[in-house]
């Protein structure tokens, strides 16, 4: 099959979306299909087709982690499409790339599968002053409804996409799928011990400290403001246990002040933004994954920990209540009295049951390889090819609204050709 994949960015940008795509892509390429990734980049100053991948030109934003929004609409980029002559059309962004992609589906007759990785309610203070975000939510339901009601198949990563789905009002099925985890790559005995000791150096990490990770993008969403404050109150400076927060984004500065306003200073480290490559010595030093972030659809970067062996302590989330087993993968705590209980539950296990857990959390992802991944997307490939053949009439944007956003994305960047 020849499938083209939709992201509003690539690699080498860093994020969970990206991670998911190139993922789907090389187990894709392993069972020998066809891929295509079209995706934004204003690094060519126009189209380029390059190793499999279309990259885009657009506006750079700084306020999406200065991510390249491409424009919906583009000539040379349909040629492209057309040369390539997709079997399925499978969106992964809903902004500029992912409506292009959308709209050629539906006028060439392609298969259209779409899959939700975001819930767009918790982020839509990117783009709203507090005083608007009711209505800019409820402008963002009937953009995104517009995606749910044209696909021929949806998939998500967690029953989250399904809660956001029915609470739009439309009744379509979402096929979960969770994600992907490279596990070669994070497996300890392929982690060179010199990597780690290298990491420790360079944040002055002391040998005789125990380290439990949260790794992501610092926006609002992700809660780590909440981390933060039940670190200060469920660990001591005597305990010998830091927070490691790796990554960058809006709210780190933030984030920052409030440690220090706290005085956790000295048990919440700041290492900055990592590279994806560059993750599994940081993930080997550690001992446990922490999170308490809700907005997270089956967080890749907790799944990479769990592939390192690093049970994990989640924040009580209903809808990701399967991810974490107690006692199994991780521990799952409610408040900071919970979570330093946890902690001292964990702490107290011998050397020997920390391993065994460890190597259990192992075995909790196994299963979650690339191949896998393909496979399961190809199995809604040809649902979608078949739903196709009785898809109704597509359920484009109003006009005046089509006409609104058009306009205004003409006011942000001159359209590319």
């Amino acid at each position: 099959m020849r499938i083209a994949l939709f992201a509003e960015t690539y690699l080498p940008n860093v994020s969970g979306v990206v991670t998911h795509v190139h993922a789907l892509r090389v187990g894709l390429e392993r069972l020998g299909h066809q891929v295509l990734v079209v995706c934004g980049d204003n690094s060519y100053g126009g189209h380029l087709l390059q190793d499999g991948v279309l990259y885009c030109p657009g506006y750079v934003s700084q306020k999406f982690y200065g991510y390249t929004i491409s424009t919906p609409w583009s000539r040379q980029r349909s040629k492209y499409i057309r040369d390539f002559n997709p079997d399925i059309i499978h969106l992964h962004t809903e902004f500029g790339i992912g409506f292009f992609g959308m709209h050629w589906a539906l006028k060439h007759d392609v298969p259209l599968v779409y899959t939700l990785h975001t819930m767009y309610d918790d982020y839509v203070y990117y783009i709203a002053p507090r005083p608007f975000i009711p209505a800019a939510r409820s402008l963002s339901h009937r953009y995104i409804s517009r995606y749910i009601t044209n696909c021929d198949a949806i998939t998500g990563p967690s029953l989250k996409c399904q809660e956001y789905v029915d609470a739009l009002g439309i009744k379509r099925q979402v096929r979960v799928i969770p994600n992907p985890v490279e596990l070669d790559k994070f497996t300890p005995e392929n982690i060179r011990p010199e990597d780690v000791a290298a990491v420790r150096q360079k944040h002055n990490l002391p040998d005789d400290c125990d380290y439990a990770l949260f790794v992501g993008r610092l926006g609002r969403e992700k809660s780590a403001d909440v981390l933060i404050d039940c670190w200060a109150e469920a660990v001591a400076p005597e305990d010998k246990l830091k927070l490691l927060i790796v990554g960058d984004g809006p709210v780190r500065d933030e984030l920052m002040q409030q440690a220090e306003r706290l005085g956790v200073t000295d048990r919440v480290i700041f290492p900055g933004k990592v590279m994806h490559d560059d993750m599994p010595p940081y993930l080997a030093l550690g001992s446990l994954y922490i999170t308490a972030s809700l907005s997270d659809t089956n967080s890749i970067s907790m799944l990479e920990g769990m592939a390192a062996g690093l049970p994990v302590l989640q924040k009580y989330d209903p809808l990701n209540g399967d991810q974490v087993t107690e006692g199994v993968n991780g521990f799952v705590f409610a408040d900071a009295a919970e979570l330093k209980q946890k902690i001292s539950q964990y702490r107290a296990l011998s050397a020997q049951d920390k391993q065994r857990l460890a190597e259990s959390t192992r075995q909790s992802v196994a299963k979650k390889g690339y191949e896998a991944l393909a496979e399961n997307l190809l199995a809604v490939y040809a649902e979608a090819q078949a739903h196709k053949d009785t898809r109704q009439e597509p359920a484009y944007l109003p006009l005046k609204l089509r006409r609104r956003l058009k306009n205004t994305v003409g006011k942000i960047y001159k359209r590319p050709r």
